[in-house]
Parts: C-alpha cells; sequence; structure tokens
C-alpha cells in the first residue's frame, strides 16, 4: 500500500500539477518537481517490499510507513494548493476584482504556509533516503537476510494435508471422480488442476486421492510436492527426484545434490520415461512454474497423471494444454454440507454430532458467517468444541468474530492462509481488493459501481489502447480469477454483473483497511473516527446531530464518504457538513440514502470526481454543481431530478459517465463533453440530437422521447460513436414511428439494443450487428417474416425479447435458426396463431416465454425438440390453452414434458406461478376456473 500511495501521489497529484493544466507560482515548480523525482527514486525498493510478504527487518516496516504517510502528505499539501488556486480563479468581474485586492495580503499567509509545507516535505524525503542507507535496506535483495520463504514446519496450510477422514465432507463425489478418472483415465499424460479460494478444500481433496490405495497401487511411482508462493526450481526438481526414488526403493544418485538445472532435468526425464507416474505439485501460484517443470515430465503414453492446485483460474487454465486435461473448481460447501462437517467438529464428543436445540439458531449463524469455507468451518469448530455449550457464550463468539481471527491463537492460522492470497496480489491491485472491506458484509456491488468508484479513487492507471474503465474491468476480471472475489451473478453475455467477498474474507481485509489507514466503517454507537483514515463508510441507521458535531470537530484528510443503510439522517445538513470540513473529497457516494436536497456547499468540492444520489428523493440538483469540473460520474439514477439547469454541464468537461433518471431534461449543450462514455435515460430534442455529434467516446447511450423527425440526425450521430457498445431509443409513444433506417454502418461493437416504438419496416443494419448480444423490440409492430428470419441468423444473440413487435400470424424457425439464443421472451404477439420450430433451431435454447398471445390454441410441437431447455413460462395464456399441458391428461403434455421447470404465470393474480401440478390441482378443484376468476393463493412463490 505504500508503493501504490506513493505512485498515487506521483500519477494522480504531481503529473497532472506539473502539466500545463495548473499554473504554479514562483519556485513551487522547482520543488515539485524534486520531490516527484525522489519519490521515483524510492520505487524500487517499495516494489521489493511490496512482492515480499512481510517485512522481516522491524526497522524495514517502519521505513515503508513513513513512505507512505509522506505519500498521503504531499497528496494532501498539493491538492489544498490546487484547491487554493481554483478558489482564487473564480473570482470574476469587479466585484471579484474588490475580493481579490481585498485579500491580496490574506492570501500571501496560504501560499506561504503551502511553500513551507512543500519544503518540509522534501526535507522529510531526504531524511527518509538517508535513513535507508544508513539502515543498509534502500534495496531488499541486498538490505534483508531474512527473506519471506516459508519453512514448512511454519506453513499454516500443513494442517490440511493431516485431516482426518471423517472430517472429509463435501467432496466424496468430487473425490471419486477424480480417482476414477486418474486409474481409467486417458493413455497420454494428463493434468488435473484443482482450483478455487484459500481454505475451500483443494489440498484435502487432492491429498486424499494421492492416499487412496487403488490410486497407490494403480501408479509405479508418485511424489507430493509443496510449491508455495517463494519456490525455487532446482528445490522443487531435488524434492520430487528423491521421492520418485524412494517410491521404487532406491536412493537418489548423490550428485543429485550438485546437479544444475538441465542436468536434473534430463535426469528426471529418463527416470520417468517408460514410469506410470503420479505427481501432485500442492499450491502452485505462478503459470512461470509450469512453463518450467513441464519439460521434466514425459508425455508418455503409460497414463501417466499430474494433479496441481492453486488459487488462481490463470495459472490453472495455463496448465490445461490438451482436451483430455481437465480444471476442477472447488465451490465452497452448500449448506447442510457446511452444517454437517460443524457438527462434526463441535458436538461429537458431547452429542454424537448433533447439535443442541438450543444452540442451533447461533451455531447455524456461525456456520452462515462461514460460508461454505472448510478451513473457517473445522479452524472455527475445534475452537468451539472446547468452549462451554452455552448459547451465550456462543453469542459472544459470534460477535466477536472479526477479533478474535486477529488474536485468537487458534484462529490465526485462518488469517494468515487467507491473506497469502493478499500478499500475492501486485501493488495495483491491492487498494482494488482493500475496497471491499469498506463495502457492507453480504452486500452485492454492481460491477460498473465498483470500478467507477475504483477510477475515482485513482486505483486505475492508464494503458496504453485502453479506457481507464475497461483496465479496471481487468482488475475485478483478476481478482476473481486469484479467488479472491466471488461473483454474485452475471449479465447474458457472462460478464460480472454483481460481486462480493466472503465474509471471513471481510473480517480479515476490515482489520487490514484500519491498520493500512485505507478506510473506516462506521457503525451504530462507534466510539471512535479516526482522522487519519482515507475514507468514511457509513453503516448507521441514523446519523445523530452528536454525530454532525464529531465530524465538525474532526481535522481529517477524509477523501471518500460512502453511506450504506443509513435509515435516518439529521435535521441539519450532512452534505452541507461534510463539503465545509472535507473540501478535498474525491468521492461522495449516496446512493440509496434518505436526501430529499443536495447543499449548495457540495459545489464547493473541487477534487470531487464521482457524486451519486442514484435512488434518492432529491429533486434539484444545484447550479454550484457546475464548478466541479473534476468531476467523472453523475448519477442521479431513479432520483426526482427532471431537470438539470443550464449551466450546470458548461465547466464539466471530465465527465466520463452522466446518469439521468428517466426522461431527464437537460437545459443548455452536451457538445463539449467530449470524454462522455455514457449518457443514459436523457429526453430528446433538437439542439440535443444534434450535439451528440460530438460525442464520439460514447459506449452508452439511453435516449427517451425520440420523435420521428429526430430519425436521420439522431442516425448521422450514431454512425460517429465508433465505440457504442449499448443503445436504448424511446420513441414519445407506442405508435410513434421511429425512423432509423437512414443508418448505413452501425457501429460494430455494439452489443446491446433496445428499440421502443414503431417500425415502417425492419432495419436492415440489425442484421450487420455481428456482435449483438441482446435485442429488445417493443411496439415495433413489424408484419414481414423477412425481419424474424434476419433475426434468426445473427451469430451471438444470447437474448431476445419481443413484446408488441410483430403483427404476423405465423413464426418459422428453421434449422439452425437462433444458433447462440439462450433467452427468447414473445409478449403480446396478437395475432400470432402459430409457432413452427423446426428440429435444429434454437439449439442452446435454454429459457422460452410466451404471455398474451391469445390467438395460439396449441402448444407448438416444436418445443420437444428443445433439448437444453430449462424453463418455460406462459403468461396470462387463455385456460383453454394452458389446460392442454395438464400432466398425464392434457394432449400436449408430451411436449413439455421433458422441461424441468414449466410455470404458468397469471398477472391478475399477483404474477402468481403456478407449477404443472399446483395448476392442476387448482383447475380440479374448481378454485381457478378461468382467467376471469381471481384464484386463491398457491405454489410457494
Amino acid at each position: 500500500m505504500a508503493l501504490e500511495a506513493v505512485s498515487c501521489a506521483i500519477n494522480g497529484t504531481l503529473v497532472p500539477l506539473l502539466s500545463s493544466e495548473v499554473q504554479l507560482l514562483g519556485n513551487i515548480h522547482t520543488e515539485v518537481a524534486s520531490i516527484k523525482a525522489e519519490l521515483e527514486s524510492i520505487m524500487s525498493f517499495l516494489k521489493d517490499a511490496d512482492a515480499n510478504a512481510k517485512l522481516e527487518n522491524e526497522r524495514a516496516k517502519n521505513w515503508v510507513e513513513q513512505v507512505r504517510a509522506v505519500a498521503y502528505q504531499i497528496e494532501d499539501v498539493m491538492d489544498e494548493y490546487i484547491l487554493h488556486l481554483a478558489e482564487n480563479k473564480q473570482r470574476r468581474g469587479f466585484i471579484g476584482f474588490l475580493r481579490k485586492m481585498a485579500c491580496s495580503i490574506t492570501k500571501l499567509k496560504p501560499r506561504h504556509e503551502i511553500a513551507s509545507q512543500i519544503q518540509g516535505i522534501k526535507q522529510i524525503i531526504c531524511e527518509i533516503k538517508e535513513r535507508a542507507d544508513r539502515y543498509g535496506f534502500s534495496s531488499l535483495e541486498n538490505g534483508s537476510s531474512n527473506k519471506t520463504e516459508e519453512k514448512m514446519e511454519d506453513d499454516p496450510r500443513i494442517a490440511s494435508l493431516f485431516i482426518e477422514e471423517g472430517e472429509v465432507v463435501g467432496i466424496e463425489s468430487t473425490k471419486e471422480e477424480l480417482i476414477r478418472r486418474l486409474i481409467i483415465g486417458e493413455s497420454n499424460r494428463t493434468v488435473t488442476s484443482l482450483v478455487g479460494m484459500g481454505g475451500c478444500g483443494k489440498s484435502t481433496l487432492a491429498k486424499a486421492v494421492f492416499d487412496n490405495e487403488k490410486v497407490f497401487e494403480h501408479f509405479d511411482c508418485q511424489a507430493w510436492v509443496s510449491v508455495s508462493q517463494s519456490y525455487k526450481t532446482d528445490d522443487i526438481f531435488r524434492r520430487m527426484s528423491k521421492q520418485l526414488y524412494q517410491a521404487i526403493k532406491k536412493c537418489a544418485p548423490e550428485e543429485i545434490n550438485t546437479m544444475d538445472q538441465n542436468s536434473l532435468i534430463h535426469m528426471l526425464r529418463g527416470f520417468l520415461l517408460q514410469k506410470r507416474y503420479l505427481i501432485v505439485f500442492d499450491d502452485v501460484w505462478s503459470a512461470d512454474f509450469w512453463r518450467i517443470i513441464k519439460i521434466a515430465l514425459p508425455k508418455n503414453d503409460k497414463g501417466s497423471q499430474i494433479i496441481v492446485t492453486t488459487r488462481s483460474e490463470d495459472v490453472a487454465s495455463f496448465c490445461k494444454e490438451s482436451s483430455s486435461d481437465h480444471l476442477c473448481k472447488l465451490e465452497p460447501l452448500i449448506e447442510e454440507e457446511a452444517w454437517k462437517l460443524f457438527c462434526v467438529k463441535v458436538f461429537q464428543q458431547d452429542s454424537g454430532g448433533r447439535c443442541p436445540l438450543g444452540l442451533e439458531r447461533v451455531s447455524r449463524a456461525i456456520v452462515k458467517k462461514c460460508e461454505g469455507l472448510p478451513l473457517a468451518i473445522v479452524t472455527i469448530g475445534a475452537l468451539l468444541s472446547t468452549k462451554c455449550k452455552d448459547a451465550s457464550e456462543f453469542q459472544r463468539f459470534y460477535n466477536s468474530l472479526g477479533s478474535q481471527l486477529e488474536r485468537n491463537p487458534h484462529l490465526t492460522n485462518v488469517k494468515r492462509i487467507l491473506l497469502l492470497s493478499y500478499h500475492d496480489l501486485p501493488y495495483y491491485l491491492k487498494p482494488c481488493f482493500l475496497y471491499f472491506s469498506i463495502i457492507p458484509e453480504d452486500y452485492q456491488i454492481s460491477r460498473g459501481r465498483l470500478i467507477r468508484l475504483w477510477i475515482a479513487e485513482g486505483f486505475i492507471e492508464g494503458q496504453k489502447g485502453k479506457t481507464l474503465e475497461e483496465a479496471a474491468e481487468e482488475h475485478l476480471t483478476e481478482l476473481v480469477h486469484r479467488s479472491l472475489v466471488q461473483v454474485s451473478s452475471t449479465k447474458i453475455d457472462g460478464r460480472i454483473k454483481k460481486c462480493h467477498v466472503h465474509d471471513i474474507v471481510h473480517e480479515i481485509i476490515l482489520t487490514k483497511c484500519e491498520e493500512l489507514r485505507f478506510g473506516q466503517v462506521l457503525e451504530e454507537g462507534d466510539p471512535s473516527w479516526n482522522n487519519e483514515t482515507r475514507r468514511w463508510s457509513m453503516h448507521m441507521r441514523k446519523i445523530t446531530n452528536k454525530d454532525l458535531k464529531t465530524i465538525r470537530s474532526t481535522k481529517s484528510r477524509i477523501r471518500s464518504v460512502l453511506l450504506f443503510s443509513v435509515g435516518d439522517l439529521p435535521k441539519k445538513h450532512l452534505l452541507g457538513t461534510l463539503a465545509t470540513n472535507f473540501k478535498l473529497l474525491k468521492v461522495l457516494d449516496l446512493l440509496d440514502a434518505p436526501l430529499d436536497e443536495i447543499h449548495e456547499e457540495v459545489g464547493n468540492l473541487l477534487h470531487l470526481r464521482y457524486l451519486s444520489v442514484k435512488r434518492t428523493k432529491v429533486n434539484i440538483i444545484p447550479k454550484s454543481i457546475g464548478n466541479l469540473h473534476n468531476l467523472q460520474t453523475l448519477n442521479l439514477k431513479h432520483s426526482g431530478v427532471f431537470v438539470l439547469q443550464i449551466g450546470i454541464l458548461r465547466r464539466l468537461c471530465k465527465l466520463r459517465h452522466l446518469f439521468g433518471t428517466y426522461g431527464v431534461k437537460i437545459q443548455g449543450g452536451i457538445g463539449h463533453l467530449e470524454e462522455l462514455q455514457t449518457l443514459c435515460n436523457v429526453e430528446a430534442n433538437d439542439d440535443l440530437i444534434e450535439e451528440l455529434q460530438n460525442l464520439r467516446q460514447l459506449r452508452k447511450l439511453g435516449i427517451m422521447n425520440v420523435k420521428r423527425k429526430h430519425g436521420k440526425a439522431l442516425c448521422t450521430a450514431i454512425e460517429k460513436m465508433k465505440y457504442l457498445q449499448f443503445l436504448r431509443v424511446w420513441a414519445t409513444t407506442g405508435n410513434e414511428i421511429l425512423d432509423l433506417h437512414s443508418l448505413s454502418s452501425p457501429p460494430e461493437a455494439l452489443q446491446q439494443l433496445f428499440l421502443s416504438g414503431r417500425l415502417e419496416m425492419f432495419p436492415n443494419w440489425i442484421s450487420e450487428l455481428h456482435s449483438l448480444v441482446a435485442l429488445n423490440l417493443f411496439w415495433s409492430r413489424l408484419t414481414g417474416t423477412h425481419a424474424i428470419k434476419a433475426l434468426q441468423e445473427l451469430p451471438n444473440l444470447l437474448k431476445l425479447h419481443i413484446f408488441y413487435g410483430y403483427d404476423g400470424e405465423e413464426m418459422h424457425i428453421g434449422v439452425g435458426g437462433f444458433p447462440k439464443l439462450k433467452k427468447l421472451y414473445f409478449d403480446h404477439l396478437e395475432r400470432l396463431n402459430s409457432v413452427i420450430i423446426e428440429e435444429g433451431g434454437l439449439p442452446v435454447l435454454k429459457e422460452l416465454q410466451i404471455g398474451n398471445c391469445l390467438q395460439l390454441k396449441e402448444v407448438t410441437s416444436g418445443i420437444r425438440n428443445l433439448r437444453e431447455l430449462k424453463s418455460l413460462y406462459f403468461e396470462d395464456m387463455p385456460t383453454e390453452f394452458l389446460d392442454r399441458m395438464k400432466p398425464n391428461k392434457g394432449p400436449d403434455y408430451w411436449i413439455v414434458e421433458h422441461v424441468p421447470n414449466v410455470k404458468f404465470i397469471l398477472v391478475m393474480d399477483g404474477f402468481k406461478r403456478y407449477t404443472l401440478h399446483e395448476y392442476q390441482e387448482a383447475r380440479e378443484s374448481r378454485r381457478l376456473n378461468s382467467l376471469n376468476e381471481e384464484p386463491e393463493v398457491w405454489g410457494d412463490e
């Protein structure tokens, strides 16, 4: 984090300050350039320090802490200086001249103070460098003999290799399948990679398979090699060789200890060439490891097997070199498996593995906290097995779990194992990962919101050929691949939609976050507000006037304030207090906050990059927000703001993302916002449509109340948006014509298209969208069958929703039609009376919904051909149509009986969903006679 702090100070503060963007006074430019050079000169040590899990040299640790502190100080002083310049620059006209004259003496004082602070920082950096040279740790390569190679006897992971048979829970089927693959698998050498987060049971599973008697007898020789983060390739070769020789009752050659790497590889290849061997490489962190090790492992035809355990999906994927190689991702235990394992550990001695009734509630809460992580369940269970079996004792343990993980010697192993993944992160990913600590436990944050916050915080460095958003998304993907971040939900194309971290991981990094002054979580009744932290995350049901008083008295350098689950705010303005006290704020995330206005003082936060009032009752954006020339994200979605007044957007030249509430009116121009990537939910007008031509960086455009006359100008603008990926166009009404036919060359990158309005004919350019994955046609009322035929040929379409979008009587889906479509929805197709699905059409369809197609009299037999179909929904269809699918009675039941999930949805019954059997029971008991009768509540949904 020291490295990240210095990198932020250099790239986020000093470089812009030294550019022509800001005019520096006097000799400050020279001083700032000198500080930048000094910081760059100590970056090499910090990179060494960051690459080590821990610093054994206490002086070196203190030195790193001092560097981090001075980096924060640099950021503070420079931001204050920029703020000082900006405030002076804002004074305009005669009144401004008078004020300038009146302040000419007083403003010398802050300039002098800033100059003195810069001199002081320069002196501190010189002293830090001298101290590093004096103690000999200016480079870890030379200075510290205490490397962080982990000794096996101190390795916290070693216990997983000696787990009792009764504790192997939830992996039995995976174990048997793996044993089967090893014994009767391919004849060529095969690699099986076990991948998952730390503590999920990878090593336990591999050891259980390795020690299996059938497996042992099947192979000529075996070796188990623990790799870990700090390994030496020659040492790996030697340990492996000795085990292999021992397996055939021979001693390894004495010269093995003096062989170089090439000799060791030749020896191993010769030894293994004619043998069926099994080798496990446990805890592999780097793809480079496999690149070298595999050379020594010949691809003979004896059925040799290799098992690799790793936390990294990238490593596992790298080891998969042929179709016979296998990647097995270990998921957390399901709830009942986790409960079984917990009870075995806690209650085996006292009650035969059964949880007493009085302890079940709190015990299940503890198990839920472990989220299926075997390491946590086993370790916590072992500790609780020694405690008094009392509900209050268990509750106290649950309430203090975070501090227990930090201090209890029985649980620190869990922390050490999970922190290995954190220490293995490159410096640029550490702040991104730590950010999850200030997000509430169990909170699923959206991908877009998260990466925009990271960018606003300054965590994302620019990369050639990529936007900051693309780089940030790669960071998130890497954290997922390293098994540190869990995907909560995905979009139709597989991209991350929402994500979170494991509860136990959250507890651990929360402590790390406070230790590094990265941020502080403020909860109900919190006794202390940390003055040195950089971020406040408020998780309080109520912010009181007393809290406001504390904020006003805090002399802090807070950079970010995020509100989560705050249910009540004081009558006095929270935002005004924050804006007055913390003028260096970069992030103000007020999503879901109980706010009804934004204070004028927020417009003085000239460093603010991120402002969200999404899902609040705010209905007016003050004109002062127009002063925020560093603002990157303005999110007004689902708020009460329906007008952006003239002048607000005029100076927001760095704005990248503007999310409006539905149909927000923009008064004044937007053509100058050349960095804009997102423009959503804005109302169309003649001027706005024309100015869209200047927004050539747009990735996402959502425009409402479009009229027929806007069509040609809108098409001209869209043609210039070469990077556009998401397009939504709403006409003023369902009968208004959308004139989009003049779009001759649509953006090649377009992935999602939503059109709501009448189309006189099918726009031919839609059939050219080879990157399109999702298409919604609302109120289109297309009549020709050629439109459906054209859509069937889209090569990457995954989701199609047609709502009042087709007026034909027949829909014909031919062989090979919709080759990748997974979800298909037909809604209110009023004239449709026949759907034909040929065999080979919709080959991978998973979900089909047909709703309000009242002319359909029977279920299309083609559904029988959809072998991949998992869910089939019929919404508000006629009773006689539904009756045809009654189990074992209806004439069309045979068509749908192979579909696992068939539901009838009745809108007039509050969108109640009936299974086939529930519907049949309701009909037979005369409690659901027709669509015109209101049925009783049935089913469990």
